[in-house]
């Protein structure tokens, strides 16, 4: 394993890490995206089916089963624990018009037309996306806490740090996945604008990221 893998998956915990923390301590999920959660808790089911089939190493199985834990606790804290602070007015992005092309997609684009190769094809796409919620939500509020947008962050550099991730193997190894890499690309461009609002906003302290309202 490199440096910019080990990295990334740093990286992805953190920001679930991050986001825990913030709904427990303050007894709140507002400002979160309760569809952004699900939709990765599916991205985690349908890609670690493998969980009891495969060995690949200890690492590995350790993190795929606490991946899988704590995004079904993100979930139960917001529909739940704290189901009564969840903002569903706000939290109204069409989940659909996701899941739909990204159904379509993984029949059509994969390694092998098996079961497990479509779940899997299916979770990367559906990951790539699956932070649309979130980020419509910010965008229909005109705002959000620090402590979300840190989440969003390390949830971005974890996408950055495999691209990086990426290109080493190619290098070192001759190693491409054509699905992986373009799936985590498009995941990076949605990002892209995020990563500016959040270096020269939140990162100077203020307490919340204020979106440019249109003119």
């Amino acid at each position: 394993m490199n440096i910019f893998r080990l990295a990334g998956d740093v990286s992805h915990l953190v920001a679930i890490i991050i986001l825990l923390l913030k709904i427990w301590r303050s007894k709140s999920c507002a400002g979160i995206s309760g569809k952004s959660q699900v939709l990765f808790a599916i991205v985690f089911t349908t890609r670690y089916l493998d969980l009891f089939t495969v060995y690949i190493s200890a690492y590995n199985t350790v993190m795929k089963v606490v991946f899988l834990a704590l995004s079904y606790a993100t979930v139960y804290l917001i529909y739940m624990r704290f189901r009564n602070t969840y903002d569903s007015e706000n939290d109204t992005f069409r989940v659909e018009f996701l899941l739909v092309p990204v159904t379509g997609l993984s029949f059509l684009e994969n390694y092998a037309f098996t079961p497990m190769e479509i779940l899997w094809t299916f979770s990367i796409f559906l990951e790539a996306v699956a932070i649309m919620p979130q980020l419509f939500m910010i965008t229909k509020t005109g705002e959000a806490e620090s402590i979300t947008t840190h989440y969003l962050f390390f949830l971005g550099l974890y996408r950055a740090l495999y691209i990086a991730n990426w290109v080493w193997r190619y290098h070192t190894e001759g190693f491409f996945d054509q699905i992986a890499v373009m799936s985590g690309v498009v995941q990076t461009i949605f990002y892209c604008d995020f990563f500016y609002l959040y270096v020269t906003k939140v990162l100077r302290g203020r307490g919340k990221m204020t979106l440019p309202m249109p003119v």
